[in-house]
């Protein structure tokens, strides 16, 4: 985007972030599969030539006749909204974007060869500017991130499970390619939720768009801190049923749960990464290509690691406490063998009447046990 085609940039200040790379908003789990897809040689190749079997061009061909195309004509204050994004994440190609009748507030980011944005009439009447540009910015991330190719083919699978759901074996693996998908989704919209806070820079307006997509526009029935309350409530409240519950509800959704989403987004908006990235320290584009697969997983596993070792989820509690005990287990039992062989090395173990009968070794390990318990 060039700096005369700024000329409707809203008037309040905020940082840009030239060169910026999407991996340094991306949610790891994300940005560890996106960096994987991307060092696969021609897979945007075979991706794309899919869209002969993909409805992209049907969907492009239904919203430029029954939708509105935002413009300087149309929607300009969302035009205002799209550009001033693009330029704030410098994406150099500005998305088109399209106003569909929906009550239902949605908003989502799809096609292969180039993505193309829609909004719901429901979600533009139901978020004021400073949330909706928020809104704006979260899509804008998608399409930074490559989201919007995975995301349509998501979309196709769906369909063609309920196809083909008279198949048994078909529909199962299908909908073990949509479940697989749809895990992925959902830390890719935990993704854009970030990008969507890098572009509006007010933590506050991205906490009441989230709490109105749960509640309705009844600002003033709401409260931000109660929400969050609500997220913290949720995840440790109930026993281990409860724990099955939550995971049997979102297993179809494509998107975590508002109050889940706002305690992520958050934690992510007082962590040192986006101070960094505030501060003008991000990766850079140029620099994807270095990216490194084995480090993406690696802190991927990471998170995940420390997601259960923090969780207040009764199932992710004992999760960290079985793998605790083992990891407690093992390292006893390390120590006992490394005791016993060890000795062994240097000549074997000391005999009775030496002070250093093997069952001592047991009974320091006891205690070392007793030790570590309290």
């Amino acid at each position: 985007m060039t700096e005369n085609d700024q000329g409707n940039v809203p008037s309040r200040q905020r940082k840009r972030f030239p060169g910026i790379s999407s991996r340094a908003y991306e949610h790891p789990a994300d940005r560890s599969a996106l960096v994987a897809l991307r060092k696969l040689s021609g897979f945007d190749t075979v991706f794309k030539a899919l869209s002969g079997l993909l409805p992209e061009r049907s969907l492009r061909l239904l919203f430029l006749s029954d939708s509105v195309r935002v413009s300087d004509a149309q929607f300009s204050h969302l035009n205002d909204m799209l550009r001033d994004a693009c330029y704030i994440l410098d994406l150099e190609k500005v998305p088109p974007m399209y106003v569909t009748q929906d009550p239902k507030p949605n908003a989502m980011c799809i096609g292969l060869d180039e993505p193309i944005i829609v909004v719901t009439t429901g979600l533009v009447e139901l978020l004021d500017e400073e949330e909706m540009r928020a809104v704006v910015g979260h899509e804008v991330g998608h399409a930074l991130s490559g989201h919007s190719v995975y995301r349509t083919v998501l979309l196709f699978l769906t369909s063609l499970a309920l196809k083909i759901a008279w198949i048994p074996l078909g529909n199962v693996a299908i909908m073990a390619i949509v479940t697989a998908l749809r895990e992925w989704f959902r830390k890719s919209e935990l993704s854009a939720d970030r990008a969507g806070l890098l572009v509006g820079q007010d933590v506050q307006s991205s906490m009441r768009g989230l709490m109105k997509l749960a509640g309705g526009n009844h600002l003033h029935e709401m409260n931000v801190d109660a929400f969050l309350a609500q997220a913290d409530e949720y995840e440790k409240s109930g026993d281990l049923r409860d724990s099955v519950l939550k995971i049997l509800n979102v297993l179809p959704r494509t998107h975590p749960f508002a109050t889940v989403r706002a305690a992520e987004l958050k934690k992510w908006s007082e962590s040192r990464d986006f101070q960094r990235i505030m501060d003008g320290h991000y990766p850079k584009r140029s620099e994807d290509k270095d990216t490194s697969v084995t480090d993406s997983f690696r802190e991927s596993a990471g998170h995940y690691a420390d997601t259960v070792r923090t969780s207040k989820d009764p199932l992710m509690k004992l999760v960290g406490d079985i793998a605790g005990g083992a990891g407690d287990l093992a390292g006893d039992l390390g120590g006992r063998l490394r005791n016993r062989f060890g000795g062994g090395a240097q000549g074997g173990p000391k005999p009775a009447d030496e002070g250093g009968p093997a069952g001592d070794t047991e009974g320091d390990g006891t205690k070392g046990d007793g030790d570590a318990k309290k």
